[in-house]
């Protein structure tokens, strides 16, 4: 998304005036001034430097190993749910923040200069608008997935399957960057002089008119932010209701049976070993209507389980807005009040940008610590991996020299030249050593 950026500040108005009056834009009601220096009011250069790379680190990592894990392929089946499904788009909408945004944000801050050329300017920008707009859109699809499943099983079974989800999901790649497009067009490099007097370029949106401006962002806060933020509010809103209700529905049963429990629990029984006792307390359990022991606790886990998640799916809602909140005022105000915007600068800007660009890693931290199920997953796929690599070097280092030595009790066990146990396999009935007689000490073969 296009916003303020640091080095927009260490410019000389009078010479943008000049350049911007070539596409019709007429900014000479700006008082000509020198920005600030970069060491009074910005975020020192090293510490930017530092924070941009630690946000760009964990999303690269993060949103791999994401999509690593919810990868369908194999026999893991349990990757292909629909959620999952949409939570792999969303690691890939953010993967393409941090891949494509990041760097092109913090190199032309710290040298004060686009040096990427007009092409990479248009497709950053593009690519920055539909990253965050899929994202939106992800978002709000898997808030109507969970509501549907939870709220409306039966009723919703019918049309939510794979195939359903993965037609969602190309259209919201298909929308974005269908809705996108006014940013390559309007993209372009702007030359100006920085304050040691030599040029430098920057990437910026020039819009037809004020109006164009306006109506953009307008449009963008009901698409991109209003709207979505109502319709996932209401959609956690109602499931919460849904799972309080079932809270407090399992809460009564159970305090209904201990009480019953307890008021039956005083029968004697009719003889000395408590047969007539067990009995008939098994006809009151089945007579009362109670549920199984296995079936409540059954539902009682199914309950657990969705509660985590949807914990989790609202931590990344309300984590993604407020991360992208900033972001969406700064352009407004810029839209509608360029004179008091400009004076936001310096180490406010600065914050945006790193809290924006934040939302493309807080996603997979928030997998890893509110979900036990995918912390396994992670685990039994490195482990899978770690498997697959002794495997590989195995079969590199056994062609080398590999022996295969029969000892005692006709028990064959492969080594390498390292002498590391890859397998053993019992063959007393048919090895040759205890067929002929052969002392287990001297039998040994090479494959």
């Amino acid at each position: 998304m296009e916003t303020i950026t640091t080095y927009d500040f260490l410019i000389n108005s009078t010479d943008l005036n000049n350049v911007l009056s070539r596409f019709g834009i007429n900014i000479s009601d700006y008082e000509p001034r020198r920005g600030p220096s970069p060491d009074s009011n910005d975020i020192s250069q090293p510490v930017r430097i530092v924070l941009y790379s630690i946000i760009f680190l964990l999303s690269l990592i993060g949103n791999s190993i994401i999509i690593i894990v919810l990868l369908p392929v194999g026999r893991r089946q349990w990757q292909k749910t629909i959620t999952n499904l949409f939570l792999l788009s969303l690691a890939v909408s953010d993967l393409l923040v941090s891949l494509v945004c990041i760097p092109f944000t913090l190199i032309p801050n710290v040298m004060k200069d686009f040096i990427f050329g007009l092409g990479m300017c248009k497709m950053v920008m593009y690519f920055m608008g539909v990253s965050v707009s899929v994202s939106t859109f992800n978002l709000v699809a898997i808030s109507i997935e969970r509501y549907y499943a939870i709220c409306s099983p039966l009723a919703s079974m019918a049309w939510q399957t794979r195939s359903h989800a993965k037609k969602v999901i190309t259209s919201t790649w298909v929308v974005s960057s269908i809705l996108m497009l006014p940013y390559p067009i309007s993209s372009t490099l702007i030359p100006f002089t920085r304050l040691d007097n030599s040029t430098g370029h920057m990437c910026r949106l020039i819009w037809p008119n004020p109006v164009f401006q306006q109506s953009w962002y307008i449009v963008l806060l009901l698409v991109l932010f209003l709207i979505p933020g109502i319709m996932m509010a209401t959609a956690y809103g109602r499931i919460s209701l849904k799972l309080y209700k079932g809270i407090k529905r399992a809460q009564s049963l159970k305090s209904s049976s201990s009480e019953r429990h307890a008021s039956t629990g005083s029968v004697k029984p009719a003889n000395g070993n408590g047969c007539n006792s067990s009995e008939s307390k098994r006809t009151r359990r089945s007579r009362s209507g109670e549920l199984p022991e296995t079936s409540r606790n059954s539902s009682q886990k199914e309950l657990v389980a969705n509660k985590r998640v949807i914990h989790m799916l609202m931590v990344i809602v309300v984590l993604f807005f407020l991360c992208w909140t900033p972001i969406y005022v700064v352009n407004a105000w810029k839209a509608f009040d360029k004179n008091s915007a400009n004076r936001l600068t310096g180490a406010p800007i600065s914050f945006i940008h790193l809290l924006s660009y934040t939302s493309s890693c807080v996603n997979p931290i928030v997998y890893c610590f509110m979900n036990k199920r995918f912390r396994r997953a992670i685990a039994a796929t490195f482990c899978n991996f770690k498997i697959l690599w002794r495997i590989r070097k195995w079969f590199y280092y056994g062609k080398k020299k590999r022996t295969s030595v029969w000892h005692k009790h006709g028990e064959r066990r492969w080594t390498l030249s390292s002498g590391m146990n890859i397998y053993s396999q019992s063959m007393r009935e048919s090895t040759p050593c205890v067929n002929n007689n052969i002392p287990m000490t001297q039998c040994s073969e090479v494959p």
